[in-house]
């Protein structure tokens, strides 16, 4: 982990400040960027078809640019990057119409036609341009002049590629896979790629984004239609509705020249889907229904020559068509608005060494306050204050930690959409609610929208300055004015009431909504992907200016490049409940960290539930439990349900009992958690991470679709389908292997182990060499000092573990104030260093009572007896424990 000098943290700190005011219109299209100062490309080459530039970023990262029009030699900034402080020269070599560029970490070679080959620092290739591989073809967007810019890269087929963001279709590895990346309910777009190769690639667009977009495409016919349809409640934007849906039957042919692997991607022709499901010849590729989907969906199919049938089943009203190809050995971005084809290389070889240089690019993620640890509650929705104080009581009686109560939307009543009022009908004083809930050492966070209704006073206030994006109810944060206004509005009335978090709710916006609007930033196509950037960048230093010394804490249900910088977690949207949906968030969520988001969770349980009968029927209870126990090792742990009391004593005993364990659980690993978050902050390292993160070398781990390491040491392995008493977890290559959880048992790296799975039990394994802090078992984190504390130590070979605190409340971190302790377990002496104390902070625990425990197989890690107790004051002690 990077020991940042603190004059140097505050510098950034302010850097980023300023930056992100000044990126108030962030697209690489829109006009306006960052005020960072004009350089001269590093590399420069001036051809027919057009101006390639090269620019060193850092030690290990490279911008590539290539545009029709010929450039001065100066390259205009990248608003998607932030200025850097010290940007290094590369060293040049010519020789035979080829150059070299080279860095202490990547080296990239261009060769006489000016194809691009990206090496690592010990000069392992990493990635390349195949043969013509930029192409800007002139298109027109009203009439103004773009570029759609499409640009290949080669991809052997031993690579693996994750990120992109959080996605349905079920895909960890994304390679020869076609993704459309636009801003939807449930589907969020980041275009950036991580390669098992050792590279990180950052397509710098603000618009639609395509990975390796199909070139064919065929439109099914409507076949058959089921002669009643279904009510289904359904959220909108204007609040709960009941709709109406039909399912038909689609179907297609087409004939395939040759026999392999192909590429498909059904788009359902409308602004959002509610299933997802296609057949060819009467098998089954995808399969997913939800009241609420994206557009499209991708999967690969193997198929031999000649023709086949296509189904497709979907809502009646809907359009679809299947996009397909054989899938190549390549990896293809595309834009249909740009006026440059442009993207950044980071070298690892390592991820730790690609997110630290990315962190420092895009933004670091700030700490979140302590108690976003905790657990969060939620549910649509608390109907009073009354209600939310009763359920607060109800937890605090029955010893279920909790750290924040979740306001829901429509406590605005009948002063209208989001208003920025509670009702007083039934939120008669919201700050005395407020007080009350501190008092309990309890939070609130508040749900606040984009979008204001244009009757309510705010809304009439907004449309007379002109601040709604035309014929939209979406405030245009891409206006600073407007911004300025909207947050003006929520410091005053609400976050002056002392409300702590908030949940800024359908920041996509909503159904992809800038398609065909004009923005304070120009045409919506150009900043499409951008617009929740700006809503939580508006809140974010809003308060940071007026109230310094409260930590944001964001929830939002989309994200893009950079957003991180403004404390803003994010999650899978409105997703269903069933298996299946479970299933696909894990992969879903990997490739969030995979893209440089550390913050994402779910809705555990499903938002959509299976309605009155989840309370009694045992089958929910099942899924709802492995549900919660995923949600444990995630950055959050919280549940929501659409039209549900989400309580867990609601569902009888034994869910109650099992929710507790793992509530207690989750606070004993606080200290573990938050020097993740940490890591996340200074070293750009998500808290969940798939297995290529630290395993990139064993072929069987890149292949885990559904364990990941929470942090360096858990890996977790949810339960994922119903009735099992075991299963199956893939353990990697490790020196000393791994030890079970809740057993002790240790079990072999490179091998698949059948391990107990129990309705109590996710499968979670220690690695070899972890030295793992437990806190005790809390009601909230305001009870969590640091001053007792477990230090389990798991032998087999040479680890350990950094520990972190800081105050958890305020920013005096960013300032030096905060304290890290290294934890060294020596194998060979069998001895654990506990390192000299660096630094302090106010309110610091000055004496820590340690109790060292060395694992034994077999011995229940989470029940290890006394130990070895040792008294700590800052000074560094060897403690012999074998």
């Amino acid at each position: 982990m990077e020991k940042a000098d603190p004059s140097k943290r505050l510098c950034d700190r302010r850097q980023l400040l300023v930056g992100g005011i000044a990126a108030t219109a962030l697209s690489a299209t829109a006009g306006s960027t960052l005020s960072a100062p004009r350089r001269q490309a590093d590399y420069m080459a001036v051809t027919p078809e057009g101006t390639l530039s090269l620019t060193a970023l850092s030690d290990r990262a490279f911008h590539v640019r290539f545009a029709k029009a010929s450039q001065s030699l100066a390259s205009d900034p990248q608003p998607l990057l932030l200025p850097q402080s010290h940007r290094p020269v590369p060293g040049q070599q010519r020789s035979a119409g080829r150059v070299r560029l080279r860095l202490p970490g990547i080296r990239c070679d261009i060769d006489m036609n000016g194809l691009l080959r990206f090496f690592d620092g010990q000069d392992n290739l990493l990635l390349s341009e195949t043969a013509q591989a930029r192409r800007l073809t002139p298109a027109k967007l009203g009439a103004d002049t773009v570029f759609i810019a499409r640009q290949t890269f080669e991809s052997p087929a031993d690579e693996h590629l994750y990120g992109t963001g959080c996605f349905q279709d079920g895909a960890l590895n994304l390679r020869q896979l076609p993704r459309r990346l636009t801003q939807v309910n449930t589907q969020i777009s980041l275009p950036f790629l991580l390669s098992s190769r050792g590279y990180g690639l950052l397509w710098l667009n603000s618009g639609k984004c395509e990975l390796n977009a199909p070139s064919q495409r065929v439109v099914l016919q409507k076949v058959d239609i089921a002669t009643q349809g279904q009510v289904v409640d359904v959220t909108t934007g204007s609040g709960n509705a009941r709709q109406e849906r039909t399912e038909a039957v689609f179907e297609a042919q087409i004939h395939l020249s040759a026999a392999g692997r192909y590429a498909f991607q059904l788009d359902i022709g409308r602004k959002m889907a509610s299933r997802h499901y296609v057949e060819i010849d009467g098998k089954p590729y995808t399969d997913l229904t939800n009241l609420w989907l994206p557009p499209t969906t991708s999967f690969l199919a193997d198929l031999t020559a000649g023709p086949h049938t296509l189904r497709v089943k979907a809502n009646a009203e809907d359009a679809p068509a299947l996009l397909y190809e054989r899938a190549q050995d390549t990896t293809v971005l595309s834009a249909d608005v740009a006026d440059a084809i442009e993207y950044v290389v980071i070298a690892g070889p390592d991820s730790a060494d690609i997110f630290q240089t990315y962190g420092k690019l895009v933004g670091a993620t700030p700490i979140l306050p302590k108690w976003a640890y905790g657990y969060l509650h939620c549910r649509e929705r608390f109907h009073s204050s009354r209600e939310i104080l009763e359920t607060a009581e109800d937890f605090r009686r029955r010893q279920l930690p909790v750290d924040v109560m979740v306001q829901d939307w429509q406590y605005w009543g009948k002063h209208g959409w989001n208003a920025m009022r509670f009702d007083e009908a039934h939120y008669p004083n919201p700050a005395a609610l407020i007080n009350t809930l501190h008092g309990m050492d309890l939070r609130l966070m508040l749900s606040v929208w984009s979008k204001v209704d244009r009757k309510a006073e705010l809304g009439q206030l907004m449309a007379d300055k002109g601040f709604y994006i035309p014929d939209t109810d979406w405030i245009d944060f891409f206006n600073p004015e407007a911004a300025a206004f909207y947050w003006q509005n929520q410091s005053q009335r609400l976050a002056s009431l002392g409300i702590d978090a908030w949940w800024q709710d359908a920041t996509e916006p909503e159904n992809d909504d800038l398609v065909g609007r004009q923005t304070h930033a120009g045409a919506g196509e150009r900043v499409r992907l951008s617009y929740p950037l700006q809503v939580s960048r508006t809140v974010y230093e809003g308060q940071r200016r007026d109230y310094p010394d409260r930590r944001v804490f964001i929830l939002t249900r989309s994200a893009f490049v950079g957003q991180q910088r403004y404390a803003a977690a994010t999650w899978s949207g409105d997703i269903g409940n069933d298996w299946e949906t479970l299933k696909r968030q894990i992969p879903a969520g990997l490739n969030m960290a995979s893209a440089g988001y550390p913050y994402w969770t779910v809705d555990a349980g499903g938002f959509f539930r299976p309605g009155p009968s989840q309370y009694t029927d045992p089958a929910y209870h099942e899924r709802f439990i492995r549900w919660f126990q995923y949600a444990t090792f995630l950055p959050l742990q919280r549940v929501h349900g659409y039209m549900t009391d989400t309580e867990f004593w609601r569902y009888g005993e034994t869910v109650e009992g099992v929710a507790r364990t793992y509530l207690n659980l989750r606070y004993r690993l606080f200290p573990y958690i938050y020097s993740l978050a940490a890591q996340a902050h200074w070293a750009g390292m998500p808290l969940i991470r798939p297995l290529v993160f630290d395993f990139r070398r064993d072929a069987q781990a890149l292949d885990q679709r559904h364990s990941y390491m929470f942090g360096d040491h858990l890996l977790v392995a949810p339960v994922i389908e119903p009735g099992v008493s075991a299963w199956p977890v893939y353990l990697p290559e490790s020196e000393g292997g791994w030890f079970d959880l809740w057993s002790g048992a240790q079990r072999a790296g490179g091998s698949t182990h059948r391990v107990p799975a129990p309705l109590t039990q996710i499968p979670v394994h220690v690695r070899a060499g972890s030295v793992l802090p437990l806190g005790p078992v809390a009601q909230s984190t305001a009870d969590l000092t640091g001053e007792a504390l477990d230090i389990l130590v798991f032998p087999g070979r040479n680890g350990g573990f950094e520990l972190y605190e800081d105050d958890g409340l305020t920013y005096d971190y960013e300032g030096g104030a905060r304290s890290r302790i290294a934890l060294q377990w020596d194998e060979g002496n069998g001895e654990l260093h506990i390192g000299a104390r660096q630094g302090r902070f106010n309110g610091m625990a000055e004496h820590k009572r340690l109790r060292l425990h060395l694992l034994s197989p077999d011995q229940p890690p989470l029940a290890p007896g006394k130990g070895t107790e040792v008294s700590y004051s800052g000074q560094p002690l060897r403690v012999r424990l074998r």
